[in-house]
């Protein structure tokens, strides 16, 4: 899918290059919407962390180009399958760790048994589903992974594992990454982030020299910030504070949000229950009024494009009679819809985040649910996003915002909707199999199977609350050469950023 920025309407133009000069030509601010809940590499998938580390501390054997999909080589220059479940990796030479350990063909076993450790809780190990890999180095330039079942998409699989240095803890996750990007940590606290650049790099230096990271939770906030000239660049404003045609860009950001059920607690384990909880939503009022007018609702969680988007389902309709039909239908039969349900949300997720969560809050309550919302810092509220979940937590609606820019639904269905799924609150052995079978398969077959799983989820489960596939508002100063892309909202590429003349 193309996506090109298309700058927004309104606002004024203020000169800002007297204010930024002072922190130095090639030095750059950037701030987030929320502090990273840690650095660790193999939890880079989450945008807290992965606009931070990914492609900038650390690297990837293979690159995913954001608007076609195509894999490309990086740190591995090329591969080729030597079986059906065994591929073959030639990894560039001359390059180095940060911390001078050589990259090697050991270094990349490490760093694919590290993602694998059942010790460490990796998000990015969700992208594999349940395959096993087993590396080995063949030679000192060369890797060899074998997985337990055939993965015809493992090239496009290695452009989501970050490979960090073999000195790195292998039991315990890391505020100190290391990796062979362009850049390495300075400092880290709870104010500030700062990356600087290496002098060893491996490919082209870039021209930031040194980029500090700040986070702010409120969209105006950061929005003024950049427009003022304390920061250069935030990667996330809300749709109202987006009015300055020379620094605003909207942009398609490959991100779908949706709340996650928590299928097998009462009275959530009720379908009726959960097809009450999508029909409740005024979809189209909450979207333009929040999100913007862009923003296109969701029917299943990738976005159209996406090999495996089955363009036959439609998203819920607005239907409140019939949802409270439902709820009282349910409590009938002796359902406990009076039970306490709790949203768990996450401050500064996405800009208008705890708007959306209020207004769906409210929608539920006038059909009858008793609907209540926890929002947490990003440490916190990862607790209830992996397995294993919190004990005794009771029946939750999980906000989430999951991001599939690699062209594939095997990046999103296993890990949300098997029995086994890192992130799934559901258990069905017919779609268990389904889904293992897709992912063993190529070309038109892969694609329908994934149809099929998509809409079991949605017609016959019912598995979540579809929200949005999100159009992203960003900010960019005067003086920086940058635009954003499908990736923008999970990685910045602080080797991208150009300074105008």
């Amino acid at each position: 899918m193309r996506i090109k920025p298309v700058c927004l309407a309104g606002g004024m133009v203020l000169a800002l290059a007297a204010s930024l000069s002072a922190a130095g030509a090639e030095e750059i601010t950037i701030v987030l919407p929320e502090q990273p809940a840690n650095l660790e590499p193999c939890r880079s998938i989450r945008a807290d962390i992965g606009r931070v580390i990914n492609m900038n501390i650390t690297e990837t054997l293979t690159i995913i180009e954001p608007e076609t999909a195509q894999v490309t080589p990086h740190l591995a220059e090329s591969w080729e399958q030597v079986d059906d479940k065994t591929w073959r990796f030639k990894l560039r030479e001359g390059v180095s760790f940060q911390d001078g350990a050589p990259f090697n063909a050991e270094a990349v076993v490490k760093s694919i048994n590290r993602l694998m450790n059942p010790k460490l809780t990796c998000d990015s190990r969700s992208k594999f589903g349940d395959v096993t890999l087993t590396p080995k180095a063949v030679d000192e330039g060369t890797v060899e992974i074998v997985s337990d079942i055939p993965i015809p998409i493992m090239p496009t699989l290695m452009g989501t594992v970050q490979i960090v240095s073999p000195n790195m803890p292998f039991d315990q996750e890391v505020n100190k990454p290391v990796g062979t990007g362009p850049y390495e940590l300075e400092a880290a606290d709870n104010e500030h982030i700062v990356l600087v650049r290496r002098d060893d790099y491996w490919g082209e230096a870039p021209e930031v020299t040194k980029a500090t990271y700040r986070w702010r939770s409120e969209s105006a906030i950061r929005a003024a910030m950049v427009e003022s000239g304390e920061t250069d660049l935030t990667p996330a404003i809300a749709v109202q504070d987006a009015t300055n045609p020379e620094t605003d860009f909207a942009y398609l950001n490959s991100e779908t949000t949706r709340m996650r059920i928590d299928a097998q607690i009462a009275p959530l384990d009720d379908i009726r229950v959960r097809e009450a909880l999508n029909l409740a939503i005024d979809w189209d009022g909450m979207g333009e009024a929040l999100f913007g007018t862009d923003v296109l609702r969701a029917s299943q969680m990738v976005v159209p494009g996406v090999l495996g988007h089955n363009p036959d389902i439609k998203p819920w309709p607005y239907d409140p009679e019939r949802a409270k039909a439902l709820i009282e239908e349910a409590r009938a039969d002796g359902v406990p819809v009076d039970t306490e349900i709790t949203i768990i949300g996450r401050n500064g997720f996405f800009p208008n985040a705890s708007e959306s969560l209020e207004a769906m809050q409210a929608l539920w309550q006038e059909i009858g649910l008793n609907v209540t919302i926890r929002e947490m810092e990003a440490a916190d509220w990862v607790r209830y996003l992996d397995k294993p979940f919190p004990e005794g937590r009771g029946p939750t609606l999980f906000q989430q915002q999951h991001d599939n820019n690699t062209g594939d639904a095997g990046f999103t269905v296993p890990v949300m909707y098997t029995s086994e799924g890192q992130y799934s609150t559901i258990a069905d052995k017919d779609l268990d199999q389904v889904i293992t079978k897709a992912m063993s398969s190529t070309g038109e077959e892969r694609e329908k199977l994934f149809q099929e799983a998509f809409r079991v989820v949605h017609d016959e489960i019912i598995a979540d609350v579809p929200m949005y596939h999100m159009i992203g508002y960003v900010r960019v100063g005067p003086r920086l050469d940058w635009t954003p892309d499908l990736k923008t909202n999970s990685e910045i590429r602080l080797a991208e950023i150009k300074f105008k003349q």
